[in-house]
């Protein structure tokens, strides 16, 4: 049987983090080395998209984990205590992180990650209108840029196609101007 049907069997064809029957995937709890039932889960493309910090998180949709954080399976164990100590600002989330009582084992591999330490926000590329960016967009300068060590002048109205993020700063992409790939401030820029 594979890992998949496994956790679907475990789960009752259900996400173990919000109860959802739709889009269900596994999600191999980090860090591991090989993925097995004993630490993965089954879950929704929402809380997935949530977890791993594609989308921001909504305390709302999350609110059933006063519920699902009772699992008997480690791995759901500690995504719950980590999307619960992301929102620990809310009041419901911190009483629930109270009262949820892990094993030092369990503990231990929750805190790996350090998912703990940060908030619930996640910030992403956007443009200078607020519109989130993703790899491969089309974006247009919204400003005339010297780009510094060349002698190209990036032209306000300037075309850049197939966009790069620049993953450890949200304020960069990168893109090609005249042949030459150069890295923009979002705040120069629209998307296309």
């Amino acid at each position: 049987m594979s890992l998949q049907q496994q956790l679907l069997t475990r789960a009752n064809h259900q996400c173990e983090l919000c109860t959802s029957q739709s889009n269900l995937s596994v999600y191999e709890v980090p860090p591991i080395s090989n993925a097995n039932a004993d630490n993965s889960i089954i879950t929704c493309k929402t809380c997935l998209d949530q977890i791993e910090k594609n989308e921001q998180i909504s305390a709302d949709h999350w609110k059933i984990l006063t519920e699902t954080m009772w699992s008997e399976f480690a791995p759901v164990q500690v995504v719950a205590w980590r999307m619960l100590s992301r929102l620990r600002n809310e009041g419901w989330a911190a009483d629930s992180l109270d009262i949820l009582y892990l094993d030092e084992a369990t503990l231990e591999w929750a805190k790996k990650t350090g998912d703990h330490e940060q908030d619930g926000t996640v910030e992403f590329h956007q443009d200078s209108n607020g519109a989130r960016l993703y790899e491969g967009d089309t974006v247009v300068l919204i400003k005339t840029l010297d780009v510094k060590g060349s002698t190209i002048s990036a032209k306000l109205g300037t075309v850049v196609k197939n966009i790069r993020l620049v993953h450890d700063n949200t304020e960069q992409i990168e893109g090609k101007v005249e042949g030459q790939t150069i890295v923009i401030l979002t705040k120069y820029l629209r998307k296309g």
